[in-house]
């Protein structure tokens, strides 16, 4: 092992697959929550942090955007997983015998057609992982859960059916962060660079400080605006676009955007995924 990857969850979490794909290589440190991921980076405990930021059927993930900018960190790469859902139970246990099937609420839904199809009903649980860890010390043959195999393999469970989510293109993009930015790197499939910004109080301001971007051909991925510090007047912008700050485009429009801007800070520059298609 060559250090730690923290990440929100229990063994077998999604969070922990992604870092199992992405760090083969690094211990793997569950936290009860985001801010625990952070708290575990910043004072050494964990090298890097893997956070989730959005997902292909249910948007952003909440409150990830205001943590990013006053965690501290800088992103060092992003990875995708593909949420694929297993219903799992007790070796022995067969489909007809399971009564309830128990995952997290947004899972439930997702392999909704699959659970009416045996007439199981769905249950809530605060985490999929958690459900399957469940399981395995109650000794409940009339319960099963839904999550990933990884989940299946730690908690000594047999996986009943696999890929039953109703969506095949269930997508988690996560970033990994670390205490330091590595500015040095260049993607085969190019870079990325993240940032947050608040414009300042003119007319106009947001259309002319995007201007750079489009007349500069900066391709920008991903602008989301959320209120900062409980008010309704104070907006900050998280993006993401396609370059290194080092290019000569992505340069000039930064430039043009700290014009226009109270407030710009650089979250991270890294490698893009290739998997982002």
């Amino acid at each position: 092992m060559t250090g730690r990857i923290a990440f929100q969850g229990e063994l077998g979490a999604y969070s922990h697959e992604a870092c199992r794909d992405a760090r083969p290589d690094m211990e793997a440190l569950p936290c009860r929550t985001f801010e625990d991921v952070i708290a575990a980076v910043r004072d050494g405990r964990a090298d890097l942090a893997m956070l989730p930021v959005e997902n292909t059927t249910y948007g952003r993930v909440a409150d990830i955007h205001r943590l990013l900018p006053e965690s501290g960190l800088r992103i060092v790469d992003e990875a995708f997983v593909r949420v694929h859902i297993s219903l799992m139970a007790l070796p022995g246990v067969t489909l007809e015998e399971l009564e309830v099937v128990r995952a997290h609420l947004v899972l439930l839904p997702q392999a909704a057609s699959f659970l009416q199809s045996y007439g199981i009903r769905g249950e809530a649980a605060a985490d999929s992982a958690g459900a399957a860890a469940e399981i395995a010390q109650t000794r409940d043959r009339r319960t099963g859960a839904l999550a990933s195999d990884l989940a299946a393999e730690i908690n000594g469970l047999h996986i009943l059916a696999r890929h039953i989510e109703d969506h095949a293109h269930n997508t988690t993009r996560f970033l990994i962060m670390g205490r330091a930015p590595d500015l040095s790197r260049r993607g085969s499939a190019g870079m990325m660079t993240t940032f947050v910004f608040q414009v300042r109080n003119i007319p106009a301001a947001l259309y002319k400080a995007m201007g750079g971007f489009a007349t500069n051909g900066v391709n920008m991925t991903k602008l989301e605006s959320y209120m900062v510090g409980g008010s309704f007047t104070a907006t900050q912008f998280y993006a993401d676009i396609e370059g290194h700050p080092e290019d000569p485009p992505v340069r000039r429009a930064l430039e043009e955007l700290d014009y226009f801007t109270d407030m710009l800070e650089i979250l991270g520059v890294y490698p893009r995924d290739p998997r982002r298609g």
